[in-house]
């Protein structure tokens, strides 16, 4: 069977993920998963947005604010793509203070962020207490594939050639990452939704 692609819009495609997390009951968690030239935080607060104008109250989460200590992240270098891939998001700090916490059976209590990467130490944020029917949407690169505890994955899928093209000069070693993530993952296969965004602005669904 040949796979259907629709072309869409970045408005449309917020709605079709707002849309999707509306129609489940209680509280949701959504991974926007796709590398820095999808934008996948931006593309989260525009779904954000839709959800708090339909009455759910979101949070929105970016995954560079969940990546461990630099003393772990950056121990074989600051280009090692192993560590990349696999060693810089802390998902157990993910499942303990957000994901955990956010699903149907948890606390509600949830932190949106948990390390500064930049000032390499842990933000001093209280704790929030989600609502019942709640959208937690955590945004980044290379999330799916862990066994992160999601309800809804939608995976912002660009092409090495495209990637290539579009990755700032300081990201370019992050390539052959984004490149394994894709063969050794299969993320497209996990999402719920697939998102062709070779051209970001001009992205296009396949089922």
């Amino acid at each position: 069977m040949t796979a259907a692609i629709t072309p869409t819009t970045r408005e449309a495609l917020a709605r079709r993920i707002a849309d999707l997390a509306l129609a489940v009951p209680g509280r949701v968690r959504v991974a926007v998963d796709g590398p820095p030239p999808t934008a996948p935080v931006e593309l989260a607060e525009a779904v954000a947005e839709l959800l708090r104008a339909a009455g759910r109250p979101p949070l929105v989460a970016d995954a560079r604010d969940w990546l461990r200590p630099a003393s772990v992240r950056l121990e074989y270098g600051r280009t090692d793509v192993d560590m990349f891939l696999d060693g810089w998001l802390d998902e157990g700090a993910l499942r303990r203070e957000l994901l955990g916490p956010a699903g149907a059976d948890g606390s509600g209590r949830v932190l949106r962020r948990f390390h500064d990467a930049g000032r390499d130490r842990a933000f001093r944020d209280d704790y929030t207490t989600l609502a019942a029917d709640a959208v937690v949407v955590l945004a980044g690169e290379l999330l799916l594939g862990r066994g992160l505890p999601f309800d809804l994955r939608v995976h912002l899928r660009m092409s090495t050639a495209a990637l290539g093209r579009r990755l700032p000069a300081d990201l370019g070693w992050t390539l052959p990452a984004h490149e394994r993530y894709e063969t050794e993952r299969s993320p497209g296969k996990e999402a719920d939704l697939l998102v062709l965004s070779d051209h970001p602005e001009r992205p296009a669904i396949r089922s």
